[in-house]
C-alpha cells in the first residue's frame, strides 16, 4: 500500500471514531468498531483501487460493519450491556455542561438508527449529502428526508427537556416500529 494512502487512512480515524462513538454510544464499542474497520479496509484495499473518495469508502464499511453487528444482536447472537457511558468529548469541565452533554447523547441515542447515522454523518463529520448518500446508500433525497427528520426529532426532545422533562436513556421501545425485526436496517451491497 503506498505509504500516501497509509496516511489517508490514518488521517480518518478520528472521524472514524467520532462517527462510531456515535453509532454505539459506547466507547469500548466503538473502539472495536473502528479497530475493525481499519483491518477490513487494509484487507480490501485493492478492491478500493481509488474509485470514490477514500473517506466515504471506509465510513461505508464501518457502516456495513455496524449493521452486520445490529442484526447480529437481534438474532442473539451477541448480547452487550449498555452502561450509558458518555463518548470522551473535549468540554469544560463544569456540572452543567456535563448533564447537557449527557441529555444530548441520550436524546441522540433515540433517534431512530438511520437518522441518527445521517445526522452524525452530516452534522459531525461535515459530510455532503452526496457523500452521506454514498455512505449510506441511499439516494440523496432520502438522505435530506431522514436528516430533517433527525433535526425535528432531535429539536423535540429537548425541548421536552427544556421544559423539565428528564431526558431518560433510550430503550429498546424508542425503536421505531419495524426496527426490533431490523426492516430498516440497509447493509451497502
Amino acid at each position: 500500500m503506498p505509504g500516501d494512502i497509509e496516511a489517508r487512512i490514518v488521517a480518518c480515524i478520528p472521524s472514524l471514531r467520532r462517527y462510531a462513538r456515535g453509532l454505539t454510544g459506547d466507547r469500548d464499542r466503538a473502539d472495536d468498531l473502528v479497530q475493525d474497520t481499519l483491518e477490513r479496509a487494509w484487507s480490501r484495499y485493492s478492491r478500493w483501487q481509488q474509485r470514490g473518495e477514500l473517506r466515504a469508502w471506509m465510513f461505508g464499511i464501518m457502516h456495513n460493519h455496524f449493521v452486520d453487528g445490529l442484526r447480529a444482536r437481534q438474532r442473539g447472537l451477541e448480547v452487550v450491556a449498555e452502561d450509558g457511558e458518555l463518548p470522551d468529548v473535549p468540554v469544560r469541565a463544569t456540572q452543567t455542561d456535563a448533564l447537557e452533554l449527557r441529555d444530548l447523547d441520550r436524546c441522540l441515542a433515540r433517534l431512530a438508527p438511520e437518522q441518527r447515522a445521517v445526522l452524525l454523518l452530516v452534522a459531525v463529520e461535515a459530510f455532503s449529502y452526496r457523500e452521506a448518500a454514498q455512505v449510506l446508500d441511499v439516494p440523496v433525497g432520502t438522505v435530506m428526508s431522514r436528516l430533517s427528520r433527525a433535526r425535528e426529532r432531535l429539536a423535540a426532545l429537548l425541548a421536552e427537556r427544556d421544559e423539565g422533562v428528564p431526558v431518560a436513556p433510550a430503550t429498546a421501545s424508542d425503536d421505531p416500529p419495524g426496527m426490533a425485526q431490523g426492516r430498516h436496517l440497509h447493509r451497502i451491497k
